[in-house]
């Protein structure tokens, strides 16, 4: 025995004082055990509810007592289950949304043809048009033999969908339908506004119909908006389910497939790994694009740039301790920067010179609202999944905030596009260098493919153009390169005080204009390496505005994106994932000044 009784039911007519209604609905069917949709508007109600047939009958007398609502109607049918999770009393624009201004169901519908007459017509074969106003995905559970679908995905697509069907069909009868009559209501009017001359629309919609006449003319059941998915004629439930992920109905066998996951896909929606993978990587690429388009830098605005206090630096003041961090930049202009408010604790408050620091603690650097200088926004992204994103950065383009750079950089605009996440840079490349950098989408798969890079077992291949022709085809250096910059901002060769470096070397091909075209290789990873190997072989890189020809040393350190390019590229990359463990191997196209080397 059917345990629940279902009613559906919708009145177009002017209802007021909503708020107050909608708490007294709620109040009923919570006290009755009530479950489903009701829908108010100031253009009526419109409701689809289950629970024990008494309750159902209360609701509705509730409902007829209200003005405008006497002749409310109803559709009932049986399940031996509750259909709906939780009850649901919404107040919105429209009962049922369509979005045209000046349809009003309340004043005005086209005419209704009853369920048996329509049956009679279809028994005579005489000529009518039977438009289906639903859904496609409910289309494909069934319909009437013969029947026209909009073709749509949703309601409010219904105005675009009737201008493409065919002209000859305003001379025509049509009968429209949907599930119990309520989008009818709407399309019929908008019909005859668009100048179909005879529209007729089913009374009741198709769940009047299996009532009334069963499933003459019909072909399959009907889709309902509940938990049953699907009824017979007999208005009994089917053993139909959906797809919630873009729901299709389903029938049993669609059930049994295995690319049917509750909530994720379906046989008609399922798409492979790789597919997906694209899909997403499409869709960061073009957010990067309309994020980068003007740059986030181009607008001014205020930045605060965090200092954390490690345990080395342990109890120094304030000032002792920019100066140990950034020696670049003289005490006397720490002191004016300090003086003027630009150093705040996480709490906001300012922080002076003699401020004693403990390990652990974040202060706050202020730096004034400013737009930042432009740089190459053509950052496109190669490849991504769950643990990594591998980037080719264009130049110039900071990878993280620092001087003049805060919005204007890699890891903030990665961090926008790929938010809540915040993507970490595994190694470094220099502003001015083009190619390959590899991201870990957490911190922990950071650490994994960082020690990869300190275990030397990740191959890092670049090209670069350098000013002069080697003696030797290939070669080694090993000098030490210094982990503090000098006043320029430059590290330099230090064969006392710098760290181990070494680079492998081997040329490409000679160019007739003086300069080479070389493959380096990185056993380590200091920074500015293979600029500063190079340099002090005498062979600075072509485009170097920092490590000039003469073992000169340069004052700019970015350059302006219509200069010169540095002619540096990290052209190859190889690794082991993190995940699966699968050595992955990545190669970029060359930039214009290597392209000669694809056609050698």
């Amino acid at each position: 025995m059917s345990a629940f009784t279902n009613v559906s039911t919708y009145c177009f007519t002017p209802l007021s004082d909503l708020k107050d209604l909608r708490t007294r609905l709620i109040a009923q069917c919570q006290a009755d055990s009530l479950k489903g949709t009701i829908l108010l508007s100031t253009e009526g109600i419109n409701l689809f509810i289950a629970g024990p047939h008494e309750a159902v009958v209360r609701l509705l007398e509730t409902l007829r007592a209200l003005p405008g609502l006497e002749k409310l109607g109803q559709k009932f049918s049986l399940s031996d289950h509750q259909p709906f999770n939780r009850l649901l009393v919404r107040i919105k624009k429209e009962i049922i949304a369509f979005g045209v201004e000046g349809i009003n169901p309340a004043e005005r519908t086209s005419p209704k043809l009853p369920a048996v007459t329509l049956r009679q017509w279809l028994d005579e074969g005489r000529t009518v048009t039977l438009l289906d106003t639903r859904n496609d995905y409910e289309v494909r559970l069934g319909t009437f033999k013969g029947a026209q679908p909009i073709g749509i995905n949703f309601f409010r697509e219904f105005p675009r969908a009737l201008r493409n069907l065919a002209p000859e069909l305003k001379q025509q009868p049509v009968v429209i339908f949907c599930t119990g009559g309520i989008r009818c209501e709407k399309a019929g009017p908008l019909m005859e506004r668009e100048g179909f001359r005879e529209v007729y629309q089913l009374e009741g919609g198709i769940l009047r119909y299996f009532e009334e006449c069963g499933g003459a003319h019909y072909d399959g059941e009907c889709f309902v908006f509940d938990q049953r998915v699907g009824v017979d004629p007999a208005l009994r439930e089917t053993d139909s389910a959906v797809c919630f992920a873009c729901l299709a109905p389903l029938d049993p066998a669609e059930q049994e497939d295995p690319r049917y996951v509750v909530g994720v896909s379906c046989p008609r929606c399922f798409k492979p790994e790789p597919a997906l993978r694209a899909e997403r990587l499409a869709a960061h690429q073009a957010a990067l694009q309309k994020l980068t388009h003007p740059l986030p830098g181009s607008i001014a605005a205020v930045n605060h740039r965090p200092i954390l206090v490690s345990s080395t630096h342990d109890g120094l003041t304030l000032l002792d301790l920019v100066t140990v961090l950034f020696p670049h930049i003289e005490r006397a202009e720490w002191e004016r920067r300090i003086a003027g408010g630009r150093f705040l604790s996480e709490e906001g408050a300012t922080l002076s010179a003699g401020e004693i620091l403990r390990s652990g603690r974040r202060i706050l650097q202020v730096f004034p609202a400013e737009i930042e200088p432009p740089v190459n926004p053509d950052i496109r992204l190669l490849h991504e999944d769950e643990a990594i994103i591998l980037v080719h950065k264009p130049a110039p383009l900071p990878v993280h905030p620092s001087g003049r750079f805060n919005r204007n950089t890699l890891t903030s605009i990665l961090a926008e596009i790929y938010a809540p996440g915040v993507p970490r840079p595994v190694h470094r490349l220099d502003a001015n260098t083009t190619g390959l950098i590899l991201f870990a989408r957490t911190r922990h798969f950071c650490k994994m493919l960082q020690k990869q890079f300190v275990a030397g077992t990740v191959e890092k291949r670049y090209v670069v153009r350098v000013q002069g022709q080697p003696l030797d085809d290939v070669f080694t250096t090993d000098a030490p390169i210094s982990n503090v910059p000098g006043m320029t901002g430059t590290h330099v060769v230090d064969e006392e005080e710098g760290r181990e470096a070494r680079t492998d070397f081997k040329v490409l091909r000679r160019l007739a204009d003086g300069t080479s075209l070389l493959e380096a290789r990185l056993h380590t990873g200091r920074t500015n390496q293979i600029r500063v190997h190079l340099w002090q072989l005498g062979l600075p890189v072509a485009g170097d505005p920092a490590y000039l020809p003469g073992r000169r040393l340069g004052e700019t350190q970015t350059l302006d994106p219509e200069a010169s390019p540095l002619q540096l590229h990290a052209w190859k990359l190889a690794f082991d994932h993190p995940i699966s463990g699968e050595h992955l191997s990545f190669e970029t196209e060359l930039p214009e000044w290597a392209k000669g080397l694809q056609d050698a």
